[in-house]
């Protein structure tokens, strides 16, 4: 029963290589005729500041003349908005509350600083009688049937 005494255990044992030590190329060859499976993968821009590369398009990108924007409303469009606003005796926050927006999205319609939504547009139309959309701008809106 001397062999099973728990307080004096002796394990020898040789530390393997460290992760630095590891990766070198004379670990890397040695652990190969060994045998052993060697996975080794070559990271892309490694150890670089490379996240603002120049890259082959940046040449066709600086000739490109065309400037993308969205279209915003025309101020004829918004003179319209305003017209028909002070006409009924409203001031922006009372029209934005009618039509349930803010008070913002009616000042930026009649600076022609918003891009058009045909929803917003449809409710100003209702809320003002002015058509502004279409050919008739800033005619009477007639009262159609409504749909379903």
């Amino acid at each position: 029963m001397a062999e099973s005494d728990w307080d004096t255990v002796t394990v020898l044992r040789k530390k393997g290589p460290s992760a630095a030590q590891a990766k070198s190329k004379q670990a890397i060859l040695a652990a190969q005729r060994r045998g052993e499976d060697v996975e080794t993968s070559k990271k892309w821009a490694a150890g670089q500041n490379k996240q603002h590369s120049i890259t082959k398009n940046t040449a066709k990108l600086d000739r490109e003349t065309e400037e993308l924007h969205h279209d915003r409303v025309p101020l004829e469009v918004g003179k319209v908005i305003q017209q028909g606003r002070q006409s009924k005796g409203l001031t922006q926050k009372d029209l934005a509350t009618k039509i349930n927006e803010k008070p913002q999205v009616i000042a930026d319609y009649e600076c022609g600083r918003a891009i058009p939504n045909n929803q917003v547009l449809g409710k100003i139309e209702r809320a003002i009688g002015l058509k502004l959309r279409g050919r008739e701008i800033g005619k009477p809106l007639e009262a159609g049937p409504k749909g379903k």
